[in-house]
């Protein structure tokens, strides 16, 4: 069995174009321009380019960006500080904090500072409670465009056996909310979890994203599985075997190109929804 790559490049530049289409019609129709603010703390080479490439993004979906720099030793609190600025703006529909922060930051304190009415990237404890009660709210980027991918491949859901690598509050968490609301039966798995190949041999989906390179192997991925590699690893290197993982799974994405397009994407599409919803 050789797999199909889930590529999230080509769905993601079709969302991209729709958000696109949707600015140019607010901005005619109410003057309203779409703006995303993102905030950097620090100078991590890596975060600074997917902040690079997250403006690059906006500009072509017709979405103002506005970057605040912040140095490495900021404060917890100067960081809130500057979150909730944004919070209070009004020319401002979408709030990004670029993570991780430096070690000394209280992280989880910056993500609350966040309106959950500008919450697009789906970090806040809101977004999270909204996911799970399947209640309106923003869905976090890299969960929700996983699911936009499952979509778009025609991937059945309902009963299937979902295995989600991963305990992140802004991923591997939310994921699994997102496909129990989708009437997946979901497991949790994670750097400890004991036998950890029986639960990825039993799933018809495995979502990984627990940050370690190639985590999950081959050899264990049941024949015919959809593999969803949420990790990026030194060298673009995922979070699964992807080698081994071609061999038997149905359908995977590769690592760079499937999981980080689509990310982006939807932060775009909920930029906007943010703005038209004024």
């Amino acid at each position: 069995m050789s797999a199909q790559l889930m590529s999230g490049t080509a769905i993601a530049q079709e969302i991209v174009e729709r958000c696109a289409q949707r600015a140019r019609a607010l901005f005619e129709t109410r003057g309203v321009r779409p703006s995303l603010a993102t905030v950097l703390v620090g100078d991590d080479p890596a975060s600074v380019t997917y902040v690079t490439m997250k403006r690059n993004r906006s500009a072509k979906a017709g979405i103002d960006s506005r970057l605040v720099r912040l140095p490495a030793e900021t404060t917890t609190e100067e960081l809130v500080s500057a979150v909730r600025a944004l919070s209070d703006d009004p020319d401002v529909h979408g709030i990004l904090l670029q993570h991780p922060v430096p070690a000394h930051i209280d992280e989880r304190a910056a993500f609350e500072a966040i309106d959950p009415a500008k919450d697009v990237d789906g970090v806040t404890m809101h977004s999270f409670a909204a996911m799970a009660f399947g209640d309106p709210g923003f869905a976090s980027a890299t969960p929700g465009g996983i699911i936009r991918l499952l979509e778009a491949y025609g991937v059945e859901l309902t009963g299937r056996q979902a295995v989600v690598v991963g305990r992140s509050p802004i991923l591997g968490k939310p994921m699994g909310m997102l496909l129990l609301a989708r009437d997946a039966t979901v497991t949790y798995c994670h750097s400890r979890t004991v036998d950890l190949a029986s639960h990825v041999a039993a799933a018809d989906i495995v979502v990984a994203a627990v940050g370690k390179p190639e985590f999950i192997k081959g050899y264990d991925i049941k024949p015919g599985a959809v593999v969803i590699d949420a990790g990026y690893n030194p060298g673009n290197i995922g979070d699964v075997d992807f080698a081994g993982a071609m061999e038997r799974a149905a359908l995977v994405t590769p690592v760079p190109g499937g999981v980080g397009p689509m990310t982006i994407a939807v932060l775009l599409e909920q930029t906007v929804d943010a703005a038209e919803r004024g």
